[in-house]
């Protein structure tokens, strides 16, 4: 986006535009760091116009997660979570204005914060008493489409919501795994004992969606949210490396896991390497098989 159009925006929500630079952390969108003349910052994300609801939907779940922010029945920091703050159509593209996070901390303290403030986070988010999986809209994993049907029962919604859409989407798209029927008549079999609380999860938790603050504290940011077991989030921390393991023993110190959890992060993990194999190709196609693979031969 041109500076001038985005001064233009801006300038719609009161704000005076002094500079405007690229910074990294967009993925799938371009990102910026917007200089204002009263010596604050914004960030923005651009892309085009058709991606406006990817847009909107990380509007609503950062939203939806600040709200669960203000309550924590025990107390104690939560993660900031960036305010969204404007969204729109300019000139055939779309740009999201959210709050400035300054991040650059790495230290075992800033990792233990985030642990146990992801544990808050879970944990307050219960207050408003829902007990059903799903969302109240359909959403976006990345930049694919992520169904959210409202279920009672989680293994359904896991089974049917997650694993088969994906499965589904990869079918049509020529893509028949080996197994994959054997694997979906299975998944409620090893979800039948799980009940877990519907917790508002972030539902995207690789490293580049988390960080630590440059003051001290942690952030999450680019959600993929909805109504599910709170492990969700912890296995695909674990999926793609970059949080230590004092990330881990702070959350499970904060809300302990239940036994069994780490049985059920390959299960987990395996919508998120579907629906890479979906969006990217390449070799998630092959680790998505050994992985359908490995949970039939050792259950789960």
């Amino acid at each position: 986006m041109q500076q001038q159009v985005m001064a233009r925006w801006l300038s719609e929500q009161g704000l005076d535009l002094q500079g405007m630079q690229p910074v990294g952390g967009g993925c799938i969108h371009r990102t910026w760091r917007l200089d204002l003349r009263d010596g604050s910052r914004c960030f923005a994300k651009t892309n085009r116009a058709p991606l406006l609801p990817v847009l909107q939907a990380e509007a609503d779940g950062l939203a939806a997660m600040r709200e669960a922010a203000r309550f924590e029945p025990t107390g104690g920091p939560m993660p900031t979570i960036p305010e969204p703050l404007a969204l729109a159509e300019r000139e055939g593209e779309a740009v999201l204005l959210l709050s400035w996070l300054e991040l650059g901390g790495g230290s075992r303290q800033g990792w233990q914060d985030l642990g146990a403030g992801l544990a808050r986070l879970h944990r307050a988010s219960l207050v408003n008493g829902e007990t059903r999986f799903g969302w109240d809209q359909n959403n976006f994993i990345g930049s694919g489409p992520q169904a959210n049907t409202w279920h009672g029962n989680w293994a359904r919604f896991f089974t049917e919501q997650r694993l088969g859409v994906q499965l589904q989407q990869a079918e049509a798209a020529g893509r028949l795994l080996a197994q994959a029927d054997g694997l979906l008549e299975q998944v409620p079999v090893w979800l039948k004992d799980r009940q877990p609380n519907a917790c508002l999860v972030h539902g995207d938790l690789w490293s580049g969606n988390a960080g630590l603050l440059a003051g001290g504290g942690a952030a999450l940011f680019d959600p993929a949210v909805y109504r599910g077991d709170r492990e969700v989030d912890l296995a695909m921390a674990r999926l793609f490396g970059g949080f230590p393991q004092a990330f881990f023993e702070a959350y499970n110190k904060e809300w302990p896991l239940p036994e069994g959890h780490l049985q059920r992060v390959e299960l987990y993990n395996l919508y998120h390497l579907l629906n890479h194999a979906n969006l990217f190709g390449g070799g998630y196609w092959q680790q998505s098989a050994a992985s359908i693979e490995a949970l039939l031969r050792h259950g789960c």
